[in-house]
């Protein structure tokens, strides 16, 4: 079992900083979900796909009932396990595998919460997302390091309520920071 690191940065909001090179996460905003000694784990929550949430229910076979629900996005959660669908949700019903990730925010990737959102009885606020972003010990910890990240405290407006495009510069401007104007080198002084 993992332990739990005393600075563990889950809850939090990554935003790639305008130098970021990897295309993955280029503007993005990425909420850590887990943290440990072993390494994280996160969701991009500012990318959606192609792709509608009704589509993933017709692939499940499952009954699409509610064509709000099945109208949503699904977003491109990261670059690992692109086949593996998670959901960022509200609280107030357990699933077979939820993670806390705070009080307000639980990710779940078990295939009764897709039932649950099918059918109109879900979570009231979620997202869904194919893969994840994922690292290995100490890795995350030496990017932000390296200034490819700034990190901000996650609040569920950010997470569930604005639109994608306005997510990376949300989440900057609970610094006080216009990302926008940040040169895309990086230094240390």
């Amino acid at each position: 079992m993992a332990t739990l690191k005393a600075d563990s940065l889950c809850n939090q909001l990554l935003i790639a900083m305008p130098g970021m090179e990897d295309p993955n996460f280029s503007s993005t905003v990425t909420l850590i979900c887990e943290h440990s000694d072993d390494g994280a784990l996160g969701i991009v929550i500012n990318r959606p796909l192609q792709l509608q949430l009704g589509d993933v229910f017709r692939q499940l076979s499952l009954t699409e009932a509610d064509a709000k629900v099945a109208a949503n996005p699904v977003l491109h959660g990261g670059p690992v396990g692109t086949d593996r669908g998670f959901v960022l949700h509200n609280p107030g019903t357990n699933y077979e595998s939820s993670l806390a990730v705070s009080e307000d925010i639980y990710l779940t990737f078990s295939k009764d919460v897709l039932d649950a959102m099918a059918t109109g009885s879900g979570p009231g606020k979620s997202l869904v997302a194919l893969g994840y972003a994922g690292w290995d010990a100490g890795q995350l910890e030496q990017e932000i390091l390296s200034n490819s990240w700034l990190s901000v405290p996650a609040t569920p407006d950010i997470v569930f309520d604005l639109p994608f495009d306005e997510r990376w510069a949300a989440a900057a401007r609970t610094l006080g920071i216009d990302i926008t104007q940040i040169a895309p080198d990086a230094g240390h002084a």
